[in-house]
């Protein structure tokens, strides 16, 4: 008796197909695996350590997501593609929001418009900021990274005689702040964060109209890990809105987009997101602007009470600074 151990040319293509499917597989799943833990992490508010800084880049992972989602179609990995689709629609459900216009809230009381600006230590172009004020009118100009050179350039070309009311804490680097109003500034003062950055605030109260609360907000960059806790600490200092109380504007760079766990807790006090009100929060306001090869993200706001409504938003250039100021035009309600 004989045995035949030749294999059988009727099982090679089945043995060659699975040799293919297994590498597909597998790539499918490495592809899907970062967009669908991406999820979880952003939805749960479990960020921690680097992926603090990570989270910041979440509109492009959503749209990155749709391509595992393709290739896994393509390839028929049916699991695979279940799981992408989870993610899209996590990610995209989640960031495409900030893109649309919210039904603003009944408010025909006097408006505003609130200019914020990241100086960066004084570096941006003065002449640049007086046209923007000047050309938008600008009520309000919340500035970060206010230095003792800044104040004197921007006085020398006219920036008392268009918004004569201040209250300002130069200081030289990044720490100092300021606040300049049309409007006079009652109640004014400067508080320092945990983290070392000085914010300049006051109340303004426009003719026929309510009072509101103005602050130059100017957290704690979490550039490393062990600047972590005061980031946390000084979002969470910043001042809760009073839905029932008077009304509150936050202006400034918050070094926090709307996918940080910590910035959203602070708007669910009462704060709506002003370029997200009007379909613009996708609009980049930090990145390769003094020439860093960085994608754009948004982490400077003007988070407003959420009886205020926002007529529109717009983002501006400003040479000199790696930051882009953000103008907000918005109107009071009638109490």
């Amino acid at each position: 008796m004989s045995v035949d151990l030749a294999s059988d040319p009727a099982s090679e293509p089945a043995v060659a197909g699975r040799r293919r499917r297994v590498p597909r597989t597998v790539l499918c799943w490495l592809l899907v695996a970062p967009g669908l833990g991406w999820a979880a992490i952003r939805l749960g508010g479990l960020e921690r350590g680097p992926l603090v800084q990570l989270l910041a880049f979440t509109p492009y992972l959503a749209a990155w997501t749709v391509v595992p989602l393709g290739l896994a179609l393509a390839v028929r990995r049916w699991w695979a593609a279940g799981a992408a689709a989870l993610a899209v629609i996590v990610l995209v459900g989640l960031v495409a929001p900030r893109a649309l216009a919210d039904e603003p809230p009944v408010a025909g009381g006097p408006v505003l418009r609130v200019l914020t600006a990241n100086l960066l230590a004084g570096a941006a172009e003065p002449a640049a900021l007086i046209a923007l004020v000047r050309a938008h009118r600008v009520d309000l100009l919340a500035m970060q990274e206010f230095t003792p050179d800044a104040e004197t350039a921007l006085d020398q070309l006219g920036l008392a005689a268009l918004l004569p009311y201040r209250q300002v804490n130069p200081e030289p680097g990044t720490t100092g702040s300021a606040l300049y109003s049309r409007l006079p500034l009652r109640d004014a003062g400067t508080r320092r964060n945990t983290g070392g950055f000085s914010q300049a605030y006051g109340t303004v109260r426009p003719a026929a109209g309510p009072s509101v609360l103005v602050e130059s907000v100017h957290p704690m960059a979490p550039a490393t890990l062990s600047r972590l806790p005061d980031w946390r600490d000084d979002l969470r200092a910043q001042p809760s809105a009073t839905p029932r109380g008077p009304l509150r504007i936050l202006a400034g760079d918050f070094n926090a987009t709307l996918d940080h766990a910590a910035l959203r807790r602070l708007m669910d006090t009462g704060y709506a997101d002003a370029a997200a009100s009007v379909g613009a929060g996708l609009t980049g306001t930090w990145g390769p602007y003094d020439g860093d090869r960085i994608p754009p993200v948004t982490i400077d706001h003007v988070l407003v009470d959420r009886r205020i409504a926002v007529r529109r938003v717009t983002v501006f250039p400003l040479p000199g600074s790696d930051h882009r100021p953000v103008l907000a035009e918005v109107a009071l309600p009638v109490f």
